[in-house]
């Protein structure tokens, strides 16, 4: 995904993407250890993505609330 994307989802489709991609990465950890990952490149995106999500994740709970 790219920030843009990320940026505009609620902070409920954040937690939800954010669990999601922790399970991927978990999935891809457990057939790395046993020798069944054919795109190793994924872990490190999993990673990436995990880290943009928390960190926008977070910019929206501290911004104050727009009127709208």
């Amino acid at each position: 995904m790219t920030t843009k994307e990320i940026r505009e989802l609620s902070p409920a489709e954040l937690a939800t993407k954010l669990r999601e991609t922790r399970e991927q990465l978990l999935q891809l950890r457990l057939r790395k250890q046993t020798g069944q990952v054919e795109k190793p490149h994924l872990l490190h995106v999993h990673r990436k993505d995990i880290a943009r999500l928390e960190t926008i994740l977070h910019a929206k709970k501290q911004a104050p609330p727009t009127a709208a």
